[in-house]
């Protein structure tokens, strides 16, 4: 929402496009470009691209039957939902439910860095969305905020990564992941607490956090994550 809130278009050329499927024939290209079609399912589901939604479900549908996951997949409420951007909390929620489904499965058959795979391809689609964004709209703070902040998130994929070092493809992309990682060790998050206070709002108690968060990024910054992202992402479609 942040996306289509900072005034940016649709632009499906930021997408991997559905007719790469066929390219896809392992199951560490299929589950990482699985997540990544997620990411985009989401992305036109917000600007209410109904054609090319539908495209993405079916790309999305075929993988997950490749990866033995397709029985995860109601794939048809999610094209309900899809196809309607007032629907997207409701997305989130499915979709949210399928993959913990999906990584329980996983891990029960000693398939769980498929799981790594899947939530990293859809982390870096959005990475890379986000940053293509940004750099098109230096003056919009929140959405250089949300690229800083994803350095938590990094950190927690690449400690994820971190138990899979002797599968070759999965070292391979921590690799690239770490060059990342060296980007945003340039940037520096402060967290500044203060106590809570309480209001009442409404006839209705409600706890305000008055701590607050810095994060200290600049477009230079920016750049070189988009660099380092966009990298890593050709690989993965390619």
């Amino acid at each position: 929402m942040l996306l289509k809130e900072s005034g940016s278009k649709y632009n499906v050329s930021l997408l991997n496009p559905s007719d790469n499927l066929p390219k896809y024939n392992s199951n560490y290209k299929k589950a990482l470009n699985l997540g990544i079609y997620g990411t985009d399912l989401g992305y036109t589901n917000i600007f209410g691209n109904n054609q090319d939604g539908i495209k993405y479900i079916s790309s999305i549908k075929s993988l997950a039957d490749e990866l033995n996951i397709g029985q995860f997949f109601d794939i048809k409420t999610i094209g309900r939902l899809a196809t309607n951007s007032k629907n997207l909390d409701s997305l989130l929620l499915i979709t949210t439910m399928n993959f913990n489904q999906i990584n329980h499965y996983l891990q029960s058959q000693s398939r769980d860095n498929l799981s790594v795979l899947l939530l990293t391809g859809g982390w870096l689609e959005a990475m890379q969305i986000t940053c293509q964004t940004a750099a098109k709209n230096p003056q919009n703070k929140e959405l250089k905020e949300t690229i800083g902040e994803q350095k938590i998130v990094l950190e927690q994929i690449m400690l994820l990564f971190s138990f899979y070092t002797a599968d070759e493809n999965m070292a391979s992309l921590m690799e690239d992941l770490n060059q990342l990682k060296v980007a945003y060790d340039k940037i520096t998050i402060n967290y500044t607490y203060k106590e809570s206070t309480m209001e009442i709002v409404d006839g209705v108690a409600v706890i305000k956090d008055n701590s607050t968060t810095t994060i200290d990024i600049t477009e230079e910054n920016i750049d070189e994550i988009k660099s380092i992202t966009n990298s890593i992402r050709t690989k993965i479609i390619s």
